[in-house]
């Protein structure tokens, strides 16, 4: 049995990981007011979880996580997307944030779940994880949520800022799942980010179950390790659960597909290495059909790792991870986030210079109100 730790990190990663819990307890939202207290998540492995925020009512907002993992660090009512003062914040209480997670034992790996763009996960996940890395031996995963393009220039600045610290942070890897790419799931904004963050949830489980399950073709933790190991650092993973019999060869092509992708990339083209995990009965889990597909993604990321796990009476569920020697999307992003430094940067110098308002406020300079 595998010992995971998952932690959320800001508003976005605790969402996810409320999200992960209400998946593993397999009951619907009605229980959520008790779930928190009494109920007991069914992982495969062994799962601790941790939701840390500065801000108490992103806490309080979480119905399937118990209110021991909820965990506040003391700072008015968050950071206001101010990566500066979250840092700074994170420094002063770096000790209580690493207490919480040595009392929760020793792990096999570790999830950071978080947003890269606004202010107390983006600027304690690199902090966080450079720590963790310094005082345990166990790998440390983050998955990053990148932002709508129009949610505004601080966002994109702090997305820049945050992907390039997580990866000098020492992080195995950085798992991208892109809002941008993902809303059109379509609904309105609350059901697009309850959507996305089923996804992710969706994803996170199946593959927690994967590495503790007993598989024809095993992949485990250390044929994971490999994976998120190559490439550029970065990753996305994609998922396809048939509803009814189809080809398995089919099930495997939409895996990769770009609309059950996290990120947007084209794998034949960006990828660099993969693992396939496949489950479902018997009777779906043709050999051949199976060998094709992984002999034509193999014949152009490289190595691909593959599972098989065998579900009596289940239609086929296939589990994709993808490493990244390229992305263009996130090359494209980096170009629109430059382009918000700079504004940014063009309004605060306006601001100093201050020149049409301070001639507003001159006129008045010397006078005194009459009543």
């Amino acid at each position: 049995m595998l010992n995971i730790l998952v932690i959320g990190n800001g508003q976005c990663g605790n969402r996810i990981l409320d999200s992960i819990n209400r998946h593993a307890l397999g009951r619907g939202k009605s229980c959520g007011k008790l779930a928190r207290f009494y109920s007991t998540q069914r992982f495969k492995s062994h799962v601790e979880t941790l939701a840390l925020n500065t801000a108490i009512n992103d806490l309080k907002e979480m119905k399937f996580t118990k209110a021991k993992d909820r965990i506040h660090i003391e700072h008015l009512h968050g950071v206001g997307a101010n990566r500066n003062i979250g840092k700074q914040v994170f420094e002063e209480k770096k000790e209580i944030i690493m207490r919480q997670i040595e009392e929760r034992g020793n792990f096999d790996m570790a999830f950071v779940l978080t947003s890269a763009s606004g202010g107390t996960g983006s600027s304690f996940t690199p902090l966080l994880v450079k720590e963790m890395k310094k005082r345990y031996n166990y790998p440390v995963y983050c998955l990053v949520v990148l932002p709508f393009r129009e949610e505004g220039t601080l966002y994109l600045q702090n997305t820049a800022f945050s992907i390039q610290e997580i990866r000098q942070s020492g992080a195995d890897g950085i798992i991208l799942a892109d809002n941008q790419y993902l809303k059109n799931i379509g609904g309105s904004i609350q059901e697009a980010y309850d959507g996305i963050n089923d996804m992710i949830a969706e994803r996170i489980l199946f593959l927690l179950d994967a590495l503790d399950s007993e598989m024809m073709m095993v992949t485990d933790l250390g044929d994971f390790q490999t994976v998120m190991s190559g490439g550029a650092g970065l990753a996305t993973m994609g998922f396809f659960r048939a509803d009814k019999e189809i080809p398995i060869k089919t099930a495997i092509q939409n895996s990769l597909s770009p609309s059950n992708l996290l990120f947007s990339t084209d794998v034949y083209e960006e990828a660099s290495r993969a693992m396939i995990v496949i489950k479902g009965d018997r009777k779906y889990l043709s050999i051949d059909d199976i060998s094709t597909e992984i002999e034509k993604l193999s014949g152009a990321v490289g190595h691909v790792f593959k599972g098989i796990i065998v579900r009596s009476s289940e239609y086929p569920q296939v589990l994709s991870v993808l490493t990244l020697e390229s992305a263009r999307e996130m090359e494209n992003l980096y170009s629109v986030a430059v382009q918000a430094i700079n504004q940014e940067k063009t309004k605060k110098q306006r601001v100093k210079e201050g020149s049409k308002m301070e001639k507003a406020f001159s006129k008045i300079e010397g006078m005194e109100p009459e009543y």
